[in-house]
């Protein structure tokens, strides 16, 4: 074999060896610095919503049917509400019972205020009646003095033969007479005095009496605040018997239906949101360029044809694969390099064709236009 025919193969062997390590140096970059970065890997996407029931009871009714289009505010479904109202009733009842008792403790404030205002005065009549026996002690002192002294007189005469026996006796009968009143007036001191300290332990009573209202009346308006937020969550509780969809949109299938038994936490309908936008899973390598904001055209499996044009609003804080139920530990053993996939949310524009047409699911195909490609072109240029 010539030296010719040998050395032709070789050359085939190293200008593929020089193209593929070239494709394989330089196919990332070439990738990413296309202008236009497109991908078949996208949908359309909407929120979805699983309405579920927050209490428990039965189904009363189902309002909508399955895929119905449905308003913000419309009524889905309907739980058998008798037990709530009844507990909201209770609860109502219990706070009137409640404001009540506060009336009742405050008419006995009232009453007893009162009693406060009679043992005062009954201690400033026991001061007055103090006041007016010590003035008729004084009074009657005097008087008792002079019929003593004159009994005296009259018996030292009578011994003298100079005063008659009708005289020292009415001498001693006006003595007797005014030791008696004096007696009295000092009995009269002394159950003023009496009274003047039963009235005192009276009102010391009555007042710790109040006292005792006082407390009892903070514990009742404690209640009647128990019992009003008790009312809140019966007609919270009552309003959870009516699932309503939160937005415009589409229903599923309907998961409950008519006598049926649920509990909290059961799906009963799940709701799509009206408005959708494309989720482009775009490869790491393509969005070397990609940036928010940058126009992009698509176009739907469903209605071929039709091109539809959108911005770019977010792009994802990490790879699907990290959002996965289980993400990849590429430490774990031998390693095999994948391209991954970033999702690219795709707004799009008001008034398009398909409006009210697409559905979450349908795939699609989308065309970003790079604007960080010309970003980087102009800057060389310049």
């Amino acid at each position: 074999m010539s030296k010719r025919a040998a050395i032709v193969p070789v050359l085939i062997l190293g200008v593929a060896i020089t193209l593929v390590l070239t494709i394989n140096g330089c196919w990332t970059s070439w990738e990413g610095g296309k202008a236009e970065q497109k991908t078949d890997d996208a949908y359309v996407r909407a929120d979805f919503t699983p309405m579920s029931t927050r209490i428990t009871g039965t189904v009363r009714k189902v309002d909508v049917e399955d895929f119905e289009a449905v308003k913000a505010g419309q009524t889905l479904v309907e739980l058998d509400d008798q037990d709530y109202v009844a507990v909201l009733a209770q609860a109502e009842a219990a706070l009137a019972g409640a404001k009540a008792q506060l009336e009742d403790n405050q008419a006995a404030k009232r009453i007893q205020d009162a009693k406060i205002q009679n043992a005062e005065a009954m201690i400033e009549q026991a001061n007055a009646g103090i006041s007016s026996a010590k003035a008729g002690i004084a009074a009657v002192q005097p008087d008792v003095i002079r019929a003593e002294l004159e009994r005296k007189r009259q018996q030292a005469l009578l011994a003298s033969k100079a005063a008659t026996q009708q005289q020292v006796e009415l001498t001693v009968a006006d003595a007797s007479r005014f030791t008696g009143l004096l007696g009295s007036r000092q009995a009269d001191l002394q159950r003023a005095e009496a009274a003047l300290t039963s009235s005192r332990s009276l009102l010391e009573a009555e007042k710790r009496q109040r006292e005792a209202l006082d407390t009892r009346d903070a514990l009742y308006r404690a209640d009647i605040q128990a019992k009003e937020a008790a009312i809140v969550v019966a007609r919270v509780n009552l309003g959870y018997t009516k699932i309503v969809a939160p937005t415009a949109g589409s229903v599923g299938e309907r998961h409950v239906l008519a006598g049926q038994l649920v509990a909290p936490g059961v799906q009963t309908v799940s709701l799509v949101n009206g408005d959708v936008w494309i989720q482009a899973n775009y490869k790491e390598t393509q969005l070397t360029n990609i940036q928010k904001g940058d126009v992009a055209d698509i176009r739907i499996d469903t209605f071929p044809g039709v091109v539809l044009h959108g911005k770019v609003i977010e792009i994802a804080p990490a790879s699907g694969s990290q959002f996965a139920l289980l993400p990849p530990d590429n430490a774990t053993g031998n390693f095999t390099k994948v391209v991954q996939r970033i999702p690219v949310k795709i707004a799009l524009d008001p008034g398009h064709p398909l409006q009210g047409k697409l559905r979450p699911g349908f795939s699609a195909v989308v065309i970003v236009h790079a604007s960080g490609k010309h970003t980087k072109t102009e800057g060389a240029q310049s």
